[in-house]
């Protein structure tokens, strides 16, 4: 097994973020395979979409981890998450630390973008992540 490539750190001098299920830097090793997971929406094969928002976040990291599992990669090597939800508001916030936790619970996690969005490419899509991970 190779060293690990990738790096999370978060450089004092700047709030600690991982109480809010997130890290400042990801540093990855320009050698290694770099894989890029488009928006995961909330719905399985049958393109069915929940109305809970913490089904839909639980389902978008399963399609995350398919995803990356089809490149012999798991959730512990994305580097970047970009994290759209639509009506953000704090009971959606405290839901994706709590899932985020459940995946890293060494609290290592993701350099994460959060963006706040009136609606998504579906009705009823309440979530969408995309990836970016590295492989080690």
């Amino acid at each position: 097994m190779k060293d690990n490539p990738l790096e999370i750190t978060n450089p004092e001098g700047i709030y600690d973020p991982r109480a809010h299920g997130y890290s400042h830097i990801a540093a990855v090793s320009a050698k290694d395979l770099l894989v890029f997971v488009a928006g995961q929406g909330g719905s399985r094969t049958d393109g069915v979409l929940s109305s809970d928002f913490r089904t839909q976040v639980q389902i978008v990291f399963e399609n995350l981890a398919i995803a990356l599992a089809s490149k012999g990669l798991k959730m512990q090597n994305i580097a970047k998450l970009t994290t759209l939800v639509v009506d953000y508001d704090e009971v959606k916030h405290h839901i994706l630390i709590e899932e985020s936790t459940k995946i890293w619970p060494d609290l290592k996690f993701p350099v994460n973008t959060l963006i706040p969005v009136n609606r998504l490419a579906l009705d009823g899509m309440l979530i969408e992540i995309d990836a970016t991970a590295i492989s080690f």
